[in-house]
């Protein structure tokens, strides 16, 4: 069983106005305090952000359990000063973001400009295991058309500096302002991919390996596939539906190469058209089909990509528990949907931070 790690970035806010709060240095010292060798959380790019990650989990429902456990540890880290978290992929109330003291983010500041100040988002990323570096590039090549679907499902940033956007994911597109991120070429063998990265290094546009942004990469750390298209997920619940799906995209993937099975050579050109209009449309509208590359209602692509991976979903015993997200959120609505009609209850922005930190503990 490939065990699946998720690390997801939580916004700072005042429990009162609803505005992000820069006090993520305060909760991060609070939280070495409680416990001297904590390795949860971690320092972000901005003073408004917290970062956690979970363990390793073979099995969904320990998974889901750790994520709720992290995001209430979280939460009472900042209550105890005055703040609160939650999870947001954008602030809905207008911010102007602090970086970080950190050289690293110091030299993004002064290499992109007005581009880093403006990158106030949170996502939701997701390490699943592989045997080896080629396993993971076959899997990268093929898992491909599917990421913008989780883009869809995950979408939760409707809103942008006091505005209402019109997308589902405003973060993913605010994200690809990155010079390194987004889609990228079919890379067939590792060998291809490290040299592409290192490429890239030498070109000084992007400071070190970590700052090869790719929609999906091998992790330098670990070894992992990292999966990094999603917001952060405004219930717990839908973050494990990601992390579920995106075990089944890799595990099918991998059995493919391992068959001989060549992936799908949709252009980069269209790879970003797709992740346009999933985040645009979310669950809402159409999705552009992984398959054709043509529009398709978003229910029927995440029915294809139930049956895609079903072979794997019920090899890991998670086929129900898929099945009931998806038709939950098709019925619900992903996190875009549900701060939106907060906002239509009550017309106050903030009452939607305030509902989100609610949910963000559910």
């Amino acid at each position: 069983m490939r065990t699946v790690g998720v690390e997801e970035e939580l916004l700072l806010v005042d429990p009162e106005s609803g505005e992000p709060r820069a006090s993520a240095a305060a909760v991060l010292a609070r939280a070495s305090l409680v416990d001297p060798g904590q390795d949860v959380f971690e320092k972000e790019l901005y003073g408004q952000m917290l970062e956690f990650a979970t363990h390793p989990q073979a099995d969904m429902a320990e998974l889901g359990e750790e994520i709720v456990r992290c995001r209430k540890e979280a939460a009472r880290l900042a209550g105890e000063l005055g703040c609160a978290v939650a999870a947001l992929a954008s602030s809905p109330l207008p911010v102007s973001p602090s970086i970080s003291v950190n050289p690293r983010y110091q030299w993004l500041a002064e290499q992109y400009g007005i581009a880093t100040r403006e990158q106030l988002v949170c996502g939701c990323h997701v390490h699943v295991a592989v045997e080896s570096d080629e396993e993971g590039v076959a899997v990268l090549d093929r898992i491909r058309p599917w990421l913008p679907a989780l883009v869809a499902i995950s979408g939760n940033s409707p809103f942008w500096q006091g505005n209402d956007t019109g997308y589902s994911s405003y973060r993913s597109r605010v994200w690809a302002r990155w010079p390194s991120a987004g889609p990228v070429e079919l890379f067939r063998t590792a060998e291809r991919y490290h040299r592409l990265v290192a490429d890239m290094v030498a070109t000084g546009v992007i400071l070190d390996e970590g700052m090869a942004y790719f929609d999906a990469r091998l992790a330098q750390r670990y070894p992992t596939v990292e999966i990094r298209v999603a917001d952060v997920c405004l219930r717990a619940g839908t973050a494990v539906l990601v992390a579920t799906l995106a075990r089944a995209l890799v595990e099918t993937a991998a059995r493919e190469w391992r068959a001989g099975r060549e992936p799908v050579d949709h252009g980069v050109g269209l790879q970003r058209l797709a992740g346009w209009r999933a985040a645009r449309s979310g669950l809402g509208g159409e999705l552009l089909d992984p398959g054709t590359m043509r529009p398709r209602a978003a229910a029927a692509v995440l029915e294809s990509l139930l049956a895609h991976t079903r072979d794997a979903l019920d090899g890991s015993g998670d086929l129900a528990a898929a099945e009931e997200g998806v038709e939950r959120l098709l019925r619900c609505g992903n996190g875009a949907v549900e701060q939106r009609e907060l906002l239509a209850g009550s017309g106050s922005l903030r009452d939607v931070v305030t509902g989100c930190v609610q949910r963000t503990q559910e």
